[in-house]
Formats: C-alpha cells, structure tokens, sequence
C-alpha cells in the first residue's frame, strides 16, 4: 500500500483545514500518516483513517540550533516511515520538511504553501529580503526534480518564480468547503447592519483596521455593529493581546466572543463578513465559510482574499490599511439591504462553483497520482 505523510506543525491547524485530504488519500487507498506537534486533535485526524506521529517544536521559535534539532528528529521519522509521498503543508512546514527529505532520500514531495503569513505582509526591505530568500531555498537544496508545488491563489506562486500554470504547479483554491455544512440562508433581520469578523486574533488580519472603520462609520450615523469571533495565537508573533482585544469591546457596537463552536451559526445571526487582511494569505477559509452561507465579504486587495472576492460582485475590496474606504463600504451595505442580498448570493454561487471539497480534493488527488506514477 502507498503510504503519504503530511508533515504540519499543529493538529488543530491540520483538524481544522485538511481532514478532508487525509479522507481522500485514505479513500484512495494509501496508508496516512499526518507528523505534527499533537496537543487535542489527534483523535479527530485519527477518526479518518489516518495515523499520527508526534513531533514537538514550536512555531515561533527562530533559533537554528532548535530548527536543526527539529529536522533532525523529522528526519528519523521520516527514514522509519518511507512514505512514497511526503505533503508538507505551510511555509515553517516546507522549510523543515524539505530539508528533512533531503536527509532521508526522500524525493516526492507535496510543497503545499498555504499563504506566506506575517512575512508576506511586510513590504519593507525586511520582508522583499526574507522572500528572496525563502525563494532560492524553497527552489533550491529542499526542493527535488519531483517536487510539485501547491497554492491556493495565483499570485503565490509568482512569490516563488513559478508559473501558476506549470506542470508542476496546482492551484487549489483553498481547502474546500462543504457546502451542507454551510448552507445559504437569508439574511437575519433588523435594520442594524450587523458584521462578523471570525479569524484568528492577530494584527496581520486587519482585525484593528476593521474597528476603527466600524468606529468611524458609527460616528456618521451609520447604523452598524462588529462582532469579533476567534482567539489569540500565542505561538504567532502578531497575535493581539488580551487587554486591547477586551479594550475594543468595551467601544460602542464593537464586542470581541472568543472562539466559536459553531461558524455556520455566526452567520446565520450576521449579514456580511469582514477580513481586511494585511496580506500573507493563501485563501481565507473564513471567506469561503461566510460565501458558502451567503454573506458578502469586506476584504483588501491582497493576494488570496482578492482572488475570491469580486469586487463590488460578492463583496467590497479595498485597499490595505484603509479604515476610511473601509467604513465606506459598510456604509454602502448599510443603507442598501438588497446590494447586500445580490452580493450574498453571488458568493453563495461563487463557492459552489469551484471551491467546494470535492472540487479541491479532486485536484489534490490527481497530484497525489502523477506523483505515485
């Protein structure tokens, strides 16, 4: 039997993003094995067929002497598993899993980039330096002549020097959403526009250009409030603290909840979503989850969230940092119900139509196949 290994640095990332690809690779008719730093979700990547196989580091750790460590321990595991195909998944992912192949003599590989996180979000030198760089390693000594290379939105790939429409390159389109577990649904009533903003609580969301948009247009009389759904990452370096997040919801029609148990829920209470990203996506499954429902979106014109979202379509684009065009925009949905309702079915039928799990798990398949031939 064919054995894949996704190599991911945490089982809750893995759980809530790729349970599907474990299923389809198991449905396939490959032995799975996912390796990740295990904290409460092995039970759920076990519950598809899968294996799991601990691997302790920490994401936001930047001493070499622990990464080595890190790709030396992965190493083994690897030389004990053989996988005929190893699916590394997230940027930190490739880097260590790419080297850890090379020491195993490991050559299929899945690079599968999911964004390139708070690194593709600086615009400074800084940042125009690091994706220099992290480009001649990813193409370099940790990639293989069978490497396939995975994103979610094209612009990703033009990060690296790769064509999005080389052989060797698949454009997913994000995870993939079921769409039974987030079916349309109208919009809720009242005349209060009311936007949910659910992502992880970290300032490369835009989490605080969103307050201060909803601030500014409350201040104009517009009729609008901002629900905040997710946690901190403690482990990710622009994660908001505590305090300013409990400082926001103490302002007039902004409320921070914490994390959700149930999305769908969100937006069946919420009439649009909101993501004013500042960059280093790869397709926002909070874009996807919010469409699926038929909610437009307010996003920026960055990579991933610009490849979804159809400006003036199935949401609003603006510019990166803009709170003032922000605030526009919701103005706009505030005071047009049915624009809100177009834009919502327009996304509705938009995720239906390419971006649900059987569209994406089909083309991961078909990479898992030219990889085993």
């Amino acid at each position: 039997m064919p054995k894949l290994a996704f190599v991911v640095t945490e089982d809750w990332f893995f759980a809530s993003h790729f349970l599907p690809m474990a299923r389809a690779a198991v449905g396939m008719g490959l032995e799975v094995v996912v390796i990740a730093r295990v904290r409460d979700h092995a039970a759920a990547i076990e519950a598809t067929g899968a294996r799991v196989r601990p691997l302790e580091a920490e994401r936001r750790s930047l001493n070499p002497l622990a990464a080595g460590a890190t790709v030396a321990r992965l190493a083994a595991i690897l030389r004990a598993e053989r996988p005929d195909i190893v699916h590394c998944i997230s940027l930190k992912s490739i880097l260590v899993g790419g080297a850890a192949c090379a020491l195993a003599g490991l050559s299929a590989r899945v690079f599968a980039l999911t964004g390139m996180g708070f690194l593709g979000a600086k615009a400074d030198r800084t940042g125009r330096a690091a994706r220099w760089a992290l480009r001649r390693l990813i193409r370099g000594p940790l990639s293989s002549r069978r490497t396939h290379f995975v994103f979610e939105n094209e612009d990703d790939p033009k990060l690296l020097g790769l064509d999005p429409a080389a052989r060797d390159v698949t454009i997913l389109g994000g995870a993939g959403i079921d769409p039974a577990a987030y079916p349309a649904s109208p919009l809720p009533p009242g005349e209060t526009l009311r936007i949910a903003l659910v992502a992880r609580m970290l300032w490369s969301k835009g989490i605080d250009t969103a307050v201060e948009a909803v601030t500014a247009a409350r201040a104009r009389g517009v009729d609008a409030t901002l629900s905040l759904f997710g946690a901190p990452d403690p482990s990710n370096p622009k994660a908001i603290p505590l305090e300013t997040l409990r400082d926001w919801s103490s302002r007039s029609g902004i409320a921070w909840h914490g994390p959700t148990r149930s999305v769908a829920k969100v937006w069946r209470e919420h009439h649009a979503a909101c993501l004013p990203s500042r960059g280093g996506e790869g397709l926002p499954r909070t874009l996807l989850e919010s469409a699926a429902c038929g909610r437009p979106s307010l996003t920026t014109d960055v990579p991933g969230c610009r490849s979804f979202v159809r400006d003036g379509v199935d949401g609003f684009v603006v510019p990166v940092d803009d709170a003032a065009a922000l605030a526009d925009a919701i103005g706009r949905l505030a005071a047009d119900r049915s624009l809100a309702e177009r834009m919502g079915a327009a996304a509705a039928a938009r995720v239906r139509d390419g971006f649900t799990e059987a569209d994406v798990m089909a083309r991961i398949e078909d990479v898992y196949r030219s990889l085993l031939r």
